[in-house]
């Protein structure tokens, strides 16, 4: 059990930034699905059941507050930490507006993105 490899979900409708983070995390060891649409975001996140999700701020449909919440309020999916990362300077208040767990600013530094990554998937113990 201790060697399953962790999923990570990102929700981003910047492609480029999808890119960057899969590499990044796949090189980190972690399995990667990423989404540049919140449509059915709760079918989306059940179809691959991550052990953490990276949430961006604006997001096409439901957008990211909406998508996070959505989240947080399925029985299901609700033991899922959400980090909401966004370039936006309020991302603190927008990410305790949607419930999320943490959050992280872009740009951010690869460091930075290993370590909340890596924090957050390990406080996931169900």
């Amino acid at each position: 059990m201790e060697n399953e490899v962790k999923k990570v979900f990102i929700f981003d409708d910047n492609q480029e930034i999808l890119d960057l983070c899969t590499l990044i995390l796949e090189e980190a060891g972690y399995s990667v699905k990423t989404s540049t649409t919140s449509n059915d975001i709760i079918a989306q996140v059940i179809s691959f059941m991550p052990n953490l999700i990276l949430m961006d701020n604006w997001l096409p449909d439901l957008g990211g507050i909406e998508a996070t919440k959505a989240i947080k309020t399925h029985k299901l999916l609700n033991h899922i930490p959400v980090v909401y990362f966004s370039a936006n300077s309020e991302i603190s208040n927008l990410a305790t507006q949607a419930g999320a767990d943490n959050y992280l600013s872009k740009p951010f530094d690869i460091q930075d993105l290993e370590e909340i990554v890596k924090k957050e998937i390990n406080s996931d113990t169900i």
